[in-house]
């Protein structure tokens, strides 16, 4: 069976659900939307504290926070220190094992190449994210970030469900960006 890569989008502020499975869809709300405000508050705290870039990550087991991590790049001096990344290596570390099958993450923003190999990598079932990469390539960012959920990877074969929040989700996601532009120089 072809699996279906699709990021679906609403106008009434809720997230709609694209699963790998073709035809494939429902709308999910509050959860997802407590879990992604973790995951912008986690933006801003990075921000912050000086350790990186505006983009923040949750990783949920069961409907509970495993863990709520920050971009720390310029913390740790090292550029594979994404949000994403990250969280997906604290939660390897605090649940004990390397894939996280039973895990979902919400990300503030939409993951760049890197930090999608790292979540299809790590067997998360389930991606939502706030903001479009476009908010980040907007203040300077690398405009390859947008290839990993486009489709423009041809051997990119997903296995997890992607979300895209619309509406208040979305809008708070991407504020991060335009709110630290003044604090965080890229370069």
């Amino acid at each position: 069976m072809e699996k279906a890569h699709q990021v679906l989008e609403s106008t009434d502020g809720t997230i709609s659900v694209a699963s790998t499975f073709a035809g494939h869809q429902e709308v999910v709300g509050d959860k997802d939307h407590k879990f992604l405000s973790k995951a912008v508050e986690e933006a801003y705290n990075g921000v912050e504290s000086g350790d990186g870039g505006p983009f923040g990550a949750v990783i949920v087991c069961n409907d509970e926070v495993v863990v709520s991590c920050h971009n720390m790049v310029l913390h740790d001096t090292d550029p594979t220190a994404h949000a994403e990344v990250t969280a997906i290596r604290e939660a390897c570390k605090k649940l004990g094992k390397i894939e996280l099958s039973d895990c979902e993450i919400y990300a503030s923003c939409e993951p760049c190449p890197m930090c999608f190999g790292a979540i299809f990598l790590s067997r998360i079932k389930r991606l939502v994210y706030g903001a479009k990469a476009e908010a980040a390539i907007a203040i300077g960012f690398d405009d390859f970030i947008a290839d990993a959920l486009r489709g423009t990877a041809y051997y990119q074969k997903a296995h997890l469900e992607v979300i895209r929040a619309n509406g208040n989700g979305a809008m708070i996601a991407e504020q991060v960006f335009e709110k630290t532009k003044e604090k965080f120089q890229m370069y």
